[in-house]
């Protein structure tokens, strides 16, 4: 069958929307007739260079869509279900599956390499040359063949639109903060980073029950967005260091005793939070959100860097004030059970996914959709096939 589909021919260059072959879902594979494709970074770095990918490929890792038609020995889903990709594929099986890790699990790598399914061949063709599919999902494709096991059952009730960012921006920003952080109540945070996925590491931290939540960024439009999220202070990154800007804020702070309760609030040299989270992939946010914490803080990796990125830390800190530097992929979570607690917050009116997204584009724009993405213009968009 025929689908229009943004195709990446090489490192660099822009989209190129075109009418591509999409072939049958073979055994264990679903056909999803894609509804909202999320327009987010990851992409964009996999355009730039910054992330591998196997090329010629169909891009889009974040998406919602209906079932349109299931392969032989799929039970799970059948046409007419809603459903959400999920990226990163996994065994159900190994180590990290079986620990609550999927998305460290090699078979999501290895689709994510090879850019191919299981058997070996992709589903994505144009004008008899292979395209490749991009994290198992290519949700850039008005059609798409993705595992089933790659595919997440929605109630038909939440809007497409709005499910497709459930599927990154949203599972990533508040995982980083419930599964990976697990921040408690009554502490302090730093977000370096307001997009996206930044704001959602702020809605986290408020439905966390953070009570000092400080968003850092360049942009005043995306400090404005994050007061919307739950930021209780905003630090403009360009009027002066962000991390000192954070200690000073930070220099009397609540101590929550061993119930979560705000008992009593102590001064601390030099101020600092419990926990930092980097959402923008540079080595000097990195830095600067381990600059930013408190004795035995926790500063946490969300964002996606250049390959071949390092940063230098001062080790005598991580030992003497006993700090924490990690990384979260995917929200650190377990989507299968995190998205329908995400899905149940939202309809509950405490995830914000209405604010969130504030553009539409046809996939035909989907350049457009991305210059604005580096522009700063928006919190989140998607492209639609309508």
């Amino acid at each position: 069958m025929k689908a229009r589909a943004a195709v990446l021919h090489g490192v660099g260059e822009k989209l190129d929307v075109r009418e591509v072959e999409v072939d049958e879902p073979k055994t264990g594979e679903v056909l999803v007739r894609m509804a909202a494709g999320g327009v987010c970074h990851s992409d964009l770095h996999v355009m730039k260079g910054h992330l591998m990918a196997s090329l010629p490929a169909i891009l889009g890792h974040e998406g919602a869509g209906v079932i349109a038609a299931v392969g032989p020995g799929v039970t799970s889903v059948k046409p007419e279900d809603h459903v959400l990709p999920l990226w990163r594929l996994s065994c159900g099986d190994c180590e990290y599956c079986a620990n609550g890790r999927p998305a460290l699990c090699a078979a999501g790598t290895q689709i994510r390499m090879t850019g191919r399914l299981a058997d070996g061949t992709s589903r994505f063709s144009l004008d008899g040359r292979e395209l490749k599919h991009f994290a198992g999902v290519s949700t850039f494709a008005e059609y798409s063949v993705i595992p089933e096991r790659a595919v997440l059952k929605i109630p038909a009730d939440i809007p497409l639109d709005r499910a497709a960012l459930l599927g990154c921006g949203v599972i990533t920003g508040v995982g980083a903060v419930i599964n990976c952080a697990r921040v408690k109540p009554g502490s302090s945070v730093a977000v370096f980073g307001a997009g996206g996925v930044g704001l959602n590491v702020v809605q986290g931290a408020a439905l966390a029950g953070a009570s000092t939540i400080i968003a850092v960024d360049r942009l005043d439009n995306k400090l404005d967005l994050a007061r919307q999220f739950g930021a209780t202070h905003t630090i403009l990154a360009s009027g002066g260091e962000p991390a000192e800007q954070v200690r000073a804020l930070t220099g009397g702070r609540a101590k929550a005793a061993g119930d979560g309760v705000v008992r009593a609030v102590r001064k601390l040299t030099g101020g600092g939070v419990d926990y930092s989270f980097e959402v923008v992939g540079l080595p000097a946010t990195v830095r600067q959100a381990y600059d930013s914490l408190a004795k035995r803080g926790m500063a946490v990796v969300v964002g996606v860097s250049p390959t071949k990125a390092e940063v230098p830390v001062p080790l005598l800190s991580m030992v003497f004030e006993e700090r924490v530097l990690t990384g979260s992929m995917y929200g650190s979570a377990v989507p299968r059970i995190d998205i329908p607690k995400l899905i149940e917050l939202y309809r509950g009116g405490k995830l914000r996914l209405d604010e969130l997204l504030t553009r539409t584009y046809p996939i035909e724009q989907i350049n457009v959709a991305y210059e604005a993405l580096e522009r700063g213009e928006v919190a989140r968009s998607v492209v639609t096939f309508g």
